[in-house]
């Protein structure tokens, strides 16, 4: 029986932004689904009925037994994490991979919100992601789950000059990394390529079969 697997792509994407580990998750054997949603003018909250109901249905088609695993590139990942606080069927998750998340809120996104007001207001899924405003999510624990998240630390993006920590363009390394995670490490990409790389996906593969990247090279937890 094939594991099941969703993709949640991340702010100003869709679906389409997925379609690379996608193909190499199928490649693995995985039955994958992916989803659009409106993260780029809607806070994000208001993006969880719609994936809620596209995750219900995929409950719904399951057999008995089978759970549902996710993998979710920046934003998506903060979405997966709004689902399992509030979801009914914590019974029937799986696995868990957050690819680049702002775990602790956008320092740029803080940036945007301070300076340039008007820029969060028209794209309000960036204004859900400052800092302040992640605090206010209610994310699930990474704890409750068995959840791993991958970094990037290639700051090869202009706006990653604003940030003076360890960074992939777009967010810092200490932002994505959060108690509790059962695996962690970070790759040498940026935030806007690392989920296209055939690294990451044998990552996300290996921790949705094992529950670990079983890598000897990772930072430790």
């Amino acid at each position: 029986m094939k594991k099941k697997v969703i993709l949640v792509h991340g702010y100003f994407k869709s679906e389409k932004d997925m379609f690379a580990l996608k193909t190499e998750l199928e490649k693995a054997n995985f039955e994958v689904h992916t989803v659009n949603l409106p993260l780029t003018f809607k806070k994000l909250k208001s993006s969880l009925p719609l994936f809620k109901i596209e995750v219900e249905k995929i409950i719904a088609e399951s057999k008995a037994g089978v759970k549902i695993n996710f993998v979710g590139h920046s934003t998506g990942g903060l979405l997966i994490r709004r689902f399992l606080a509030v979801t009914d069927y914590k019974n029937k998750i799986g696995r868990v991979v957050l690819i680049a998340a702002p775990n602790k809120g956008s320092r740029l996104a803080y940036f945007a919100k301070k300076y340039f007001r008007p820029l969060t207001s028209v794209f309000r899924t960036l204004d859900s992601i400052e800092v302040e405003n992640v605090k206010k999510l209610e994310l699930a624990a990474a704890s409750d789950f068995e959840m791993a998240a991958i970094a990037g630390n290639k700051s090869n993006l202009f706006l990653g000059r604003l940030l003076i920590k360890e960074n992939d363009g777009r967010i810092r390394v200490k932002s994505v990394k959060i108690p509790g995670l059962k695996d962690f490490i970070v790759l040498p990409y940026g935030h806007k390529d690392i989920h296209f790389q055939e690294e990451t996906a044998d990552l996300v593969t290996e921790f949705l079969e094992s529950g670990s990247f079983n890598r000897g090279d990772k930072n430790g937890v």
